[in-house]
């Protein structure tokens, strides 16, 4: 028996041992006390000490991480999910519009999808953020856009810093329409509007599909790609339906990029409530699963 000059209390050889591999610090001299000296059932006992306290440090330090994970945000960001990040844009407040670009740039269809056009309709960008910070893609040239309005979406409100409706402010079927659906003093007049225009020229995109709330179906409204519209439809768990805006539907980007452009531009409309399950789950892996994209 001996005493530690840690607590001051008598303690075993193998307790020092433990003591010793638990803080680093060498055990004291004992001229008294060697391993030779020791029967061969004492010295068992130190042995197992010996690798009980090194047991001990070894889950010690294995807990460590595992507490930090648990805590970490849901959305940790796993770097080899986007290959490429592109700031093409920034709004009338100077935010900066942002798509990510995942998948394999070399995959035979390439697909743009956005969301929070209207900056009060931002549950399906939980839908593209957790693509975003998810595991690798493939199968499919993705590129999302998890808000096309920063400035709406950061005062929850469904017009740019303008008052502008984003989705009347495109130049194909454009009306001067005023009040909630305010379509700006002409065609075209936004930032975010020319931004979003450039990009899609640049990209040509054989599909984008832009997530809005909260009419809950897949629009086939003047569709160029019932197929497609139908597909998107059947894995996203949503009926197809034709919204006809209340007469407003003008200047849409729905419209203007399926006039200018070979692809097909299809409007997802989510409830005003979606469940976690949802949104995180079934929105995510139909999305995939219609543009023909896996993890």
């Amino acid at each position: 028996m001996l005493r530690s000059t840690l607590t001051g209390k008598t303690v075993t050889r193998g307790e020092q041992l433990s003591i010793s591999l638990q803080t680093g610090r060498p055990l004291p001299d004992d001229e008294h006390m060697t391993a030779l000296s020791l029967s061969p059932l004492r010295l068992l006992r130190l042995v197992l000490a010996m690798l009980c306290a090194a047991a001990a440090v070894a889950a010690t330090a294995t807990l460590a991480p595992v507490r930090a994970t648990a805590g970490a945000s849901l959305w940790t960001h796993h770097p080899n999910a986007v290959i490429g990040v592109r700031v093409f844009g920034h709004t009338v407040q100077g935010r900066e519009m942002k798509a990510y670009h995942l998948g394999d740039p070399k995959a035979a269809v390439t697909v743009v999808s956005m969301a929070a056009m209207h900056g009060n309709e931002q549950a399906p960008q939980v839908t593209l953020r957790r693509l975003r910070d998810g595991r690798p893609i493939d199968g499919v040239n993705l590129w999302l856009i998890p808000s096309a309005n920063p400035d709406g979406a950061a005062r929850h409100d469904r017009h740019n810093a303008h008052a502008v409706d984003l989705n009347r402010n495109f130049p194909t079927r454009w009306k001067p329409l005023t009040g909630y659906y305010y379509a700006g003093p002409s065609p075209a007049s936004e930032p975010e509007t020319k931004a979003l225009m450039r990009f899609l020229d640049r990209v040509k995109p054989d599909y984008v599909v832009s997530f809005h709330q909260p009419l809950h179906g897949v629009d086939t409204y003047g569709t160029k790609n019932p197929a497609f519209a139908r597909k998107l439809a059947k894995f996203l768990y949503l009926p197809r339906a034709k919204f006809s805006c209340g007469g407003v539907c003008h200047g849409t980007m729905t419209q203007w990029f399926n006039a200018h452009h070979r692809g097909f531009c299809v409007t997802v409309e989510l409830s005003a409530h979606p469940s976690w399950r949802y949104l995180n789950i079934v929105a995510l892996n139909g999305l995939l699963r219609a543009v023909g994209g896996s993890r």
